[in-house]
Parts: structure tokens; sequence; C-alpha cells
């Protein structure tokens, strides 16, 4: 892991810590990122997702999906199966337990998750609420306000 000592560029300010801090930690978390279990994320459509994750091994109650205002949280719990009774030459497929976070855009939520042939899906969409969603408004030339000044004289 590289270090970079950003010192130098805050001996003349006051008040840049903080971005000192966010730096450190940007840089210091790229090699903590967890990579299990593998993920993709697709794109159906403009306004759909699905998050695809590899559970090899994990059954439905072993998996808990959740979302929490922004975020989605998916965590997985090794299911006790009677590993302790099995004895393996070689053990590739990880069954520990794992958790993980993703970020979640305003107004997505979760439609749908299952859990076939040991790839877990997750469905999401976007939906704005009317309110939000830019609307066109119509251009009147002076017509309509003639029309207003002809009624006041009359």
């Amino acid at each position: 892991m590289r270090t970079y000592d950003l010192s130098p560029l805050f001996r003349n300010t006051v008040g840049f810590d903080r971005m000192d801090r966010l730096f450190d930690s940007i840089l210091s978390d790229v090699d903590r990122t967890p990579s299990y279990p593998p993920y993709n994320i697709e794109t159906l459509g403009d306004s759909a997702y699905r998050i695809s994750m590899a559970v090899a091994g994990f059954s439905e109650g072993d998996i808990e999906v959740t979302q929490q205002e922004n975020a989605l949280f998916v965590r997985g719990r090794a299911g006790g199966d009677g590993d302790g009774e099995r004895k393996y030459l070689h053990r590739g497929i990880a069954g520990r337990a794992f958790e993980r976070r993703f970020a979640l855009a305003d107004h997505v939520r979760i439609t749908e998750a299952s859990l076939k042939n040991g790839m877990l899906n997750i469905e999401l969409v976007r939906e704005v609420p009317e309110a939000l969603k830019p609307r066109t408004i119509a251009i009147n030339g002076g017509s309509a306000l003639k029309k207003l000044s002809r009624k006041k004289a009359a």
C-alpha cells in the first residue's frame, strides 16, 4: 500500500485538516474493499436495475436483504449444514458470513429478490414522483395579455 504525505500542502492553510483526513481515508479504504461475494449491476431499462450476487452455498434463510433510506444491505450468515462433520481435501466455496452495502439514488426501491442456482437477483426500480418530474410549460404570445386588457377597458 502506498501512503502519501500531504502535510506539506496544508502547512500554510487553516481548516483544511478535514480534507487531509478525507484523502487519507479514501486512500486507505482501497485495499480494504471487500471482494466477497462477487456481484454484477445491470441496467434493464431507463429506470430498472438488477444486482446479481454469486452466493453459492447459501439458502433463502441464510440471506437478508434490507433497504434503509438510501442504502441497500445484503447480509449472509453461514448456514449450519453440518460442516463440522465433513472433512475437506480442498474447500474453494466460501461459506463465510458477509455484508454488502449499496448506496441507492433517491426514489429507488426494491421490487423483488430471488435466489436461484446460487445467484441472488435483486430487482430495483427508480420511481420519480410526478411532482418532481420536469414538466413543459406552454409559452403564449402576447394574446392572453391583450384579451385581459380589453376586458378591463370594457
